[in-house]
Parts: C-alpha cells; sequence; structure tokens
C-alpha cells in the first residue's frame, strides 16, 4: 500500500498529497468559506516531487484526497552511467538504476561511494540528498 487518505482540510504546508496521479509536496493552501450552506473550499498549491510541475487542487475541505507514502532509504551510488546511476541499498543490499537526479544541487555531488537519501513513493524512486 504506496498511499493513504486524509481530507483536505488536514493538509498542511509542507505535507505531501497526491494530484492527477502524481505525488506532490503542498507549498501553499487558501481556504475559503462559501455562502451560508455552501462548504468551505481550499485551494491547495503543490510542486510535484517527480515532475516538477506545479499543481492546483480546489476541492471541498472535508473531501477525501491520496496522501502518498513515502519510505526514506539510504543507500551508496555503485557506478555513475551518464544519465542513470546504480544504487545499492545499505539495509537491504538490493542494487538498483534510477535516474541521475536533475537538481543542481545534489547532482553535483553524484559521484561512486557517495551515501544517499533516496525516498521511495508510489513506485518510484528519487535521491533527495547525497550526504
Amino acid at each position: 500500500m504506496s498511499i493513504t487518505y486524509t481530507t483536505v482540510g488536514d493538509l498542511k504546508v509542507g505535507s505531501y498529497v497526491v494530484i492527477d496521479g502524481e505525488p506532490c509536496r503542498v507549498v501553499e493552501i487558501t481556504k475559503a468559506k462559501t455562502g451560508k450552506h455552501g462548504s468551505a473550499k481550499a485551494n491547495v498549491v503543490a510542486i510535484g516531487v517527480f515532475s516538477g510541475a506545479k499543481k492546483t487542487l480546489m476541492a471541498p475541505v472535508d473531501q477525501q484526497v491520496e496522501v502518498p507514502i513515502i519510505e526514506k532509504h539510504v543507500g551508496q551510488i555503485i557506478a555513475d552511467m551518464g544519465d542513470k546511476i546504480q544504487i545499492m541499498d545499505l539495509e537491504t543490499y538490493e542494487t538498483f538504476e534510477m535516474e541521475k537526479p536533475t537538481e543542481d544541487e545534489i547532482a553535483s555531488k553524484v559521484r561512486p561511494n557517495a551515501e544517499v537519501e533516496y525516498w521511495e513513493i508510489m513506485g518510484r524512486r528519487k535521491i533527495v540528498r547525497v550526504k
């Protein structure tokens, strides 16, 4: 199970939510109360974890939304193969390939034997930090 559920009203800036099937980090929330009998609505602005794209979600605060479960792991870079890198998980010793990070601050530190923190979200992996 790679997702859980919460309501739109329980989302906070910095939390994660699934919008259009893409796990996103919430960067801004505005809530608006509507008329006498309408329910309060929230406008959630989030940035895609993998795509980096800005996404918005406009929904009633009591509407259920999917929240990605983020598994945090530590691995070691075994090989740099151009646009892909090979990583070994330091707990399970499983090795796998993943795309090289595009963020300059992380990509510039990618080198063999470096320790990395990577997240597994909804079956996809992303390096978030090079130690």
